[in-house]
């Protein structure tokens, strides 16, 4: 048989496939198949068995051999292909294929693409591979680069299809047996999530089509929708691979950015290159709201729209009926990183923590005055608080409760976007405190620098000279830099290590930024995170404090190593405290 009619014979043959279930110790076997983007299935009848059997053995026979036709191996058929299928979704084959993934072949390759690459060439069956993540981490360049590093009998046999929010699974489901019957096995389908029905009818990718021998990569940015229907209608059959969370490592290995300034002020994002590297997502308050509103807020309230029909809004029900969802969301985010700046400005305020901030602004300073002593940070910090209430209040025409934040902070959980670090109190063994620390450390600084620059613009600070304003304006960027580099250190070591315990300990007085505990050898190591670039013997005070250390060997075992982070260059004190940079430790990690 020629190509058409091997298609015809097809097309009246069935499809699906046959189970079979026990039931209260009897066996049954039922009949599955897909019509318009549901799936159906029937019990078989016992004297219908045996001929339904071989009609979808002979279906899937002629579809192997159809496949491989050599008209269907050879390139320049499968461009010409291209005209000859009409699609209802947005479909890319043949030269359309070549010319959408040549695009980034001098792209450096994230970490996650080998997971991939394992998926698509593996001997995996009956599964789907999901890669989902925030916007602007990746996603869509992990296929091209798969695509594009192809051999032509695979790419031949390769398909990319982009969804818009207008296509149904129906319309999906009707291109993919096209696709199937002309013998395409390597399916990449961007932006998934954006159909209403995916959630509910997800099955259909793994049942059908990935059953049937096709490999499905499924992308989207709506990463909570992938979650939920990894819970339900793809429980069990699927890869999930999540690329929001960017260590500084890839940042540096794939952008060339070794700066961890730069990594703190942009970092949690993709872009084509270093030179190329798109600062604008998280260079403005504009900017980081919309990326809030967009990426993560519509992320959000879309999944939950299309999950169990609606149903599973919980205490956020109020919120999304008087269209309040998205600010509340963009609203709890913005309030969690202005917390953390608060903080910072707390401790930095502090009366013991002005020695040295005024010392170090009198190294440069020939005739240094008391100008940090005029200021007072609890005035300060308690104005900031009361700006912020009055600010939520202005923007909100419903109050956002405590069930509310703690439910969107699950959310942002499941998103990979915040993580929590412990914080272990010496004195209170029971106390469960954390810090929430954000993925994408370019967010949380570009909040905190509007709400500085907001600060600057108080009349506490009027009557400060302009040069005096931007000293304090330095120590204050100095702190919350200081603070994120530890932030971003447990996170990282956290993530890296999911066998051992990372946490900051503290003690009656005094505190280690972190402690990686190993339960299972009964060893630890103790660090203190420094944003300078100079040593000093102030930095390792804690580390060599005698009680802190028995204290912390009597309950989490020998300690192995002292180890000051830093940006200065790696070396050894006389003390036995080591001095490593931290960029080298992030990269190494």
């Amino acid at each position: 048989m020629n190509a058409e009619e091997i298609l015809k014979k097809i097309d009246s043959l069935p499809s699906g496939g046959l189970t079979t279930k026990k039931i209260r110790d009897k066996s049954y076997t039922y009949y599955q198949w897909t019509e318009n983007g549901k799936q159906r299935s029937r019990i078989v009848k016992e004297e219908e068995y045996d001929n339904l059997k071989n009609q979808i053995e002979e279906r899937k026979e002629l579809q192997a051999q159809l496949s491989n036709l050599e008209i269907y191996k050879n390139k320049n058929a499968a461009t010409s292909l291209e005209e000859t299928p009409s699609f209802i979704t947005n479909v890319r084959i043949g030269k359309t294929l070549d010319d959408f993934s040549a695009s980034i072949k001098d792209y450096k390759k994230r970490e996650l693409y080998s997971a991939i690459e394992q998926y698509v060439y593996g001997d995996s069956h009956d599964k789907v591979f999901i890669l989902y993540g925030l916007r602007r981490t990746g996603k869509t360049t992990l296929i091209r680069q798969i695509i594009y590093n192809m051999k032509d009998e695979e790419k031949n046999k390769s398909v990319f299809i982009q969804i818009n929010p207008t296509n149904t699974l129906a319309e999906v489901n009707k291109d993919l047996r096209k696709l199937e019957t002309l013998g395409y096995k390597y399916v990449f389908i961007d932006e998934v999530t954006m159909m209403d029905d995916f959630i509910q009818g997800a099955a259909l990718f793994s049942d059908v089509f990935a059953s049937s021998g096709m490999k499905i990569v499924l992308s989207g940015t709506d990463s909570l929708g992938f979650v939920f229907s990894e819970d339900e209608q793809l429980y069990d059959r699927c890869f999930l691979l999540h690329t929001t969370f960017i260590p500084f490592r890839e940042f540096a290995n794939v952008l060339g950015i070794y700066d961890i300034d730069q990594y703190m002020e942009f970092g949690g994002t993709m872009s084509q290159s270093g030179d190329n590297y798109n600062k604008a997502i998280f260079g403005t308050k504009k900017s980081t709201a919309e990326y809030v509103n967009t990426a993560i807020a519509r992320n959000i309230q879309h999944s939950l729209k299309n999950y169990q029909y609606g149903s599973h809004f919980r205490n956020l029900k109020a919120l999304y009926d008087k269209g309040e969802l998205t600010n509340a969301i963009n609203r709890i985010v913005e309030d969690m990183n202005h917390d953390f700046t608060i903080e910072v400005l707390t401790r930095t305020f502090k009366s013991h923590d002005f020695g040295s901030a005024k010392d170090i602004m009198r190294k440069d300073r020939e005739n240094p005055t008391d100008i940090l002593d005029d200021v007072d940070g609890e005035k300060i910090t308690e104005k900031l608080k009361k700006l912020l209430r009055i600010l939520n209040q202005k923007e909100q025409k419903i109050e956002i409760q405590e069930a509310h934040r703690r439910e969107i902070k699950e959310y942002l959980d499941l998103l990979d976007l915040t993580c929590d670090i412990p914080l272990v109190n010496m004195n209170d063994l029971s106390s469960k405190k954390v810090t929430t620390v954000f993925s994408q450390p370019g967010l949380r600084y570009s909040q905190a620098e509007s709400l500085i620059k907001s600060l600057m613009m108080d009349e506490t600070f009027r009557n400060v000279d302009a040069q005096e304003r931007k000293r304090i304006t330095e120590r204050i960027f100095d702190d919350i830099k200081g603070r994120m580099l530890e932030e971003i250190v447990q996170l990282e070591t956290k993530k890296a290590n999911p066998d051992l315990e990372v946490f900051k300990l503290q003690f009656a007085v005094g505190e280690f930024d972190m402690v990686v505990y190993d339960p299972e050898n009964v060893c630890c190591k103790i660090y203190e995170v420094k944003h300078s670039k100079e040593k000093s013997p102030f930095q390792y005070r804690h580390l060599i404090n005698e009680e802190n250390c028995k204290q912390t060997e009597f309950r989490f075992g020998k300690i192995l190593e002292k180890v000051v982070l830093y940006r200065g260059e790696t070396c050894e004190e006389e003390n036995g405290i080591h001095y490593k940079n931290v960029e080298e430790y992030l990269i190494e990690n």
